[in-house]
């Protein structure tokens, strides 16, 4: 009878490696719901590049934007559980199944429908305005915005994004009001910016570190807790006296349904992706260091920040 059992055990361990299908087999698609230039596409791409290496085939980025990133996430949220679909987002991903609510259409997608994979950045939003412009510090910033409202505005990567919300925190917690100019993502809004078309964007160190550099804007202040290492001389809001905090982070997810063996792959190649240097490089040079979060965590971590996601998305309210 031991032997008996043995024998089935081992026919089942030999059934159950040779069910799995070989995996990667061919190139895999990295959707980036936004368009380039923004945080999901700095951090993508250097990831996409040594998820290839590490995986033996092509990882190709291909940026899907629209609805400050619902686009995308749902695109890759309904397609094929097999690996060859996976998503780099942003913390927006916690956000948009509850604006549909609030707005009152069909939800997109849902959070059940994504499985989380790695987190790699994870930043506090920045205020940023034109160099030319008369504010010199968040001081004369907000006195502006409570002398004036309604004169200014502000550019977004879409309703209820990583951009606009953190500006209608700030509005609701120091009481003024702005104009909201959604764009289609964060390279867009910030050109916006550069242009002249908007007044201040709220946006991650990565994507407008070098701008700030070249002296073509000015950061005022973030929504972090404590000094940025990539501009410490920008105080964060909760050192002036103001208690808001949020974070804009950058994570892989494949679609729920996506078999163990497969999501176990690619939790090995994003292990090693956060580790290599010519990653690490390129997203330290854009003021974005890595801080890594393997799938157990990042899920404590993102079930946590979706509930107060929620919870702020439905204090702002119905946004057209």
């Amino acid at each position: 009878m031991s032997r008996l059992l043995a024998f089935v055990g081992a026919c089942f361990l030999v059934g159950s490696v040779f069910g799995q299908e070989a995996w990667p087999t061919r190139p895999i698609t990295m959707v980036v719901p936004f368009p380039p230039g923004g945080v999901a596409d700095t951090v993508g791409r250097p990831v996409a590049e040594a998820l290839s290496r590490s995986l033996g085939q092509s990882v190709i980025v291909e940026n899907k934007p629209g609805a400050g990133g619902g686009i995308g996430m749902a695109a890759v949220a309904k397609s094929k559980p097999d690996g060859y679909t996976i998503l780099m987002a942003l913390s927006s991903i916690s956000i948009i199944p509850e604006a549909d609510k609030v707005v009152g259409r069909e939800q997109s997608f849902q959070l059940n429908q994504l499985k989380p994979i790695a987190r790699f950045t994870a930043d506090p939003t920045v205020l940023v305005v034109r160099a030319d412009s008369p504010w010199k510090d968040y001081k004369s910033f907000i006195a502006a915005m409570r002398a004036n409202p309604g004169k200014y505005n502000f550019g977004s990567s879409g309703n209820y994004g990583t951009m606009h919300v953190p500006m209608e925190m700030l509005k609701a917690s120091e009481k003024f009001y702005m104009v909201h100019i959604p764009y289609t993502g964060a390279g867009p809004a910030i050109v916006g910016l550069l242009g002249g078309q908007v007044d201040a964007i709220a946006t991650g160190p990565s994507s407008i570190v070098q701008q700030i550099k070249a002296g073509k804007v000015r950061a005022l202040a973030h929504w972090g807790d404590g000094r940025l290492a990539s501009m410490p001389e920008v105080p964060s809001f909760k050192e002036m006296g103001v208690k808001i905090e949020f974070s804009q982070w950058a994570g892989l997810f494949v679609p729920s349904a996506t078999p163990e063996y497969i999501t176990n792959k690619l939790r090995d190649a994003a292990k090693q992706a956060a580790t290599d240097e010519r990653v690490r490089s390129v997203i330290n040079s854009a003021g974005s260091p890595i801080q890594y979060m393997d799938a157990p965590e990042f899920k404590v971590y993102w079930d946590k920040e979706s509930a107060q996601m929620g919870d702020v998305v439905r204090k702002i309210g119905k946004v057209e």
